[in-house]
């Protein structure tokens, strides 16, 4: 059992110490079976209280929801809102016309445009994050492509997963032990909780992964496992 490459095994939050065990897949593919997948890999790791989480992307990649980007054909509107949208070392977002194109398709037209009013407007006072608050969870859980994504997916568009609360659950049922599962969105700004299969604090299990211990480049490791020790 190692760690994610500079990443630490192990992490102690409001005095407890927990494990962050990284679980190694293959490549999942568009429409591969993520139940297949939880099988293969999964079961043989597990304890009784351990927490499951699973990264947003392979749920959605797993739906077919991950588009190359040069089937993405953005309109006029997307190439102009998407100059307005703060980039980060992190992630583009919705820094991209081919992103933002998406953000319209999932969001509507109308949210996009009034998050993007109310988002000029906070930064006028100095205020930040508005637009995200205003347009979603579906805006925020957009993916870019970005080089230190694993390939192919490094020229992918990848939207939120759908239903993660029902994915949760189904991934619950497929482990025989007394787990939570969680879907996570976690990278190195931060994180959020989609869904989780039993009520747990989201706080809490964000500030075990904000380091984002499972990575984004090549280290094929899209589920973890969280075990107090």
């Amino acid at each position: 059992m190692k760690p994610n490459k500079n990443k630490a095994l192990t992490v102690n939050v409001n005095g407890q110490s927990y494990m962050r065990i990284p679980v190694k897949t293959h490549v999942v593919l568009p429409n591969d079976d993520l139940d297949e997948v939880i099988v293969e890999y999964v079961p043989d790791l597990l304890e009784d209280g351990d927490i499951v989480f699973v990264t947003e992307k392979i749920v959605a990649i797993s739906q077919g929801r991950a588009y190359p980007i040069d089937e993405v054909k953005p309109r006029k509107l997307a190439s102009f809102l998407s100059k307005f949208v703060t980039k980060t070392p992190h992630g583009i977002g919705l820094g991209m016309p081919e992103t933002m194109e998406m953000a319209l398709q999932e969001c509507g037209t109308l949210r996009i445009l009034f998050a993007a009013g109310v988002s000029a407007l906070g930064k006028l006072v100095g205020r930040k994050g508005d637009f995200y608050r205003v347009a979603g969870e579906k805006a925020r859980a957009i993916d870019g492509p970005t080089e230190g994504t694993m390939p192919p997916f490094d020229t992918y568009v990848v939207l939120g997963p759908n239903q993660p609360k029902e994915v949760a659950n189904r991934i619950k049922t497929l482990l025989d032990k007394d787990v939570i599962v969680a879907i996570v969105d976690i990278n190195d700004l931060g994180g959020n909780i989609l869904a989780t299969s039993e009520d747990i604090d989201h706080d809490l299990l964000v500030d075990i992964l904000k380091d984002n211990p499972l990575g984004q480049d090549d280290q094929g490791t899209p589920i973890g496992i969280i075990r107090k020790v």
